[in-house]
């Protein structure tokens, strides 16, 4: 078999700089919550993909639907020559989702695709142009989602100009807000916006109700019900970009619900397609349905192959109750770091979205050289973590959340370890 040093130069000589990987070693394959590379070494995932397989890889369900969709069919494009399956999945999300209005969905490929949809289906409804987004917030990497990113490198360094109508407004960050409220919080917000925008401009506010790779992120409690509350006065679209938190990922089927949100839109990927690539758009069925035939598709969007999975993926969640699931691993991997030793400003996140933030000794400021220090540490010995944040000094967990309590713990133990070094 071929070793992971030898993909390695392989790879050198084929693919693009640009593109990263966190580890230079080279999957053979992954179950639950762990992954095995070609030269048999075992890693506990505390990645997921990026919060993608969380009914764990190859989850029988949905291995057993993607074999039986192949054989039927694998590509007519909805667009063309419709199918259940897409239907299927768009009745999912409406049933899912928080919101008891009468709801819409469509499908696309990515999450940065469904992030450009819902601006799309904003603009189009309410005829206005600006969108307002918040620090820290990541969306993507295509040219609208790069503008709506707050983080310069690596996401949007010499890739611009980027596309206008784009504004930014301070976001809760309570580690970093010297004590504001969430209401205190979003009034500050909704200062930027009213002055340097005006609210009769505003499409759409979005946001993360909590941030991914602005690192994880809650705002205070009342900030968002409050940021919402000014989009609805407004006639502003508020817009939660669910896409790393959703699919019961946070404890909840979508982070919305921790405060009761109801947004016009969401966008959805990741933990939706146990996997596969698919990405939606769900909400309020007047603004969804305010778009002409043909303005909203793709030739690859809700494909049948991935719906088949998402489908098998949602029924995962159900019969499994991965939102409990995910409650559980939360509280272990918050009891495991109550005492995470010096350098650790905060333990934060909901279910199985945890993070610590490192800062130097005596104060806040950002501490990325231990961060990846850590996170190296923790590579070395077996457990795959993902860094995140603005200031690179965040170090995030997201396990399978069918990890087994065994995987879970020894994982925690080698954090732990790596902690203290």
């Amino acid at each position: 078999m071929t070793s992971s040093e030898d993909l390695h130069k392989r790879r050198l000589a084929a693919v693009a700089k640009g593109v990263g990987s966190v580890v230079n070693a080279y999957v053979d394959h992954a179950h639950r919550g762990t992954i095995t590379d070609v030269d048999g070494r075992e890693w506990i995932d505390f990645a997921s993909g990026i919060a993608v397989t969380n009914v764990g890889n190859a989850a029988p369900r949905v291995v057993e639907a993607v074999r039986a969709q192949v054989e039927r069919f694998t590509h007519t494009c909805f667009m063309v020559a419709p199918y259940e399956s897409y239907v299927a999945v768009c009745e999912q999300l409406i049933t899912v989702t928080p919101g008891s209005f009468e709801k819409r969905a469509a499908l696309f490929n990515s999450g940065a695709e469904a992030v450009e949809n819902a601006v799309k289906i904003a603009r189009h409804a309410t005829g206005r142009p600006a969108v307002v987004v918040f620090d820290h917030a990541y969306h993507g990497r295509t040219n609208l989602t790069m503008a709506l990113t707050a983080k310069n490198m690596p996401y949007k360094h010499r890739f611009g100009p980027f596309a206008p109508e784009v504004y930014r407004a301070p976001m809760s960050y309570p580690l970093r807000d010297g004590g504001l409220s969430g209401a205190e919080a979003a009034r500050r917000a909704i200062d930027v916006i009213e002055k340097q925008v005006g609210g009769p401009n505003v499409a759409a506010v979005l946001i993360e109700p909590i941030q991914g790779e602005g690192g994880f992120v809650v705002p205070a409690p009342g900030f968002l019900p409050a940021i919402a509350a000014w989009a609805k006065a407004n006639g502003a679209v508020f817009i939660a970009d669910e896409i790393q938190t959703g699919f019961a990922r946070t404890g909840q089927w979508f982070a919305s619900e921790h405060e009761g949100l109801e947004p016009d839109l969401i966008t959805t990927a990741k933990g939706m397609g146990g996997g596969l690539p698919i990405a939606g758009v769900v909400g309020r069925a007047e603004l969804m349905d305010a778009v002409h035939a043909g303005g909203l598709g793709g030739t690859y969007g809700g494909n049948p192959i991935a719906c088949a999975a998402a489908l098998a993926a949602i029924e995962t969640m159900r019969e499994l109750d991965l939102c409990s699931a995910a409650r559980r691993i939360g509280a272990t991997i918050t009891a495991a770091l109550a005492d995470p030793g010096p350098g650790v400003a905060e333990v934060r996140g909901r279910g199985a979205m945890i993070a610590i933030e490192l800062v130097l000794p005596g104060g806040i400021e950002p501490d990325p050289t231990r961060t990846a220090s850590v996170s190296k540490a923790c590579h070395d010995a077996g457990l795959l973590t993902l860094t995140c944040g603005t200031y690179g000094n965040v170090l995030r967990f997201l396990p399978p959340l069918v990890i087994s309590d065994e995987d879970l713990g020894r994982g925690l133990d080698i954090l732990r370890a790596a902690l203290r070094t």
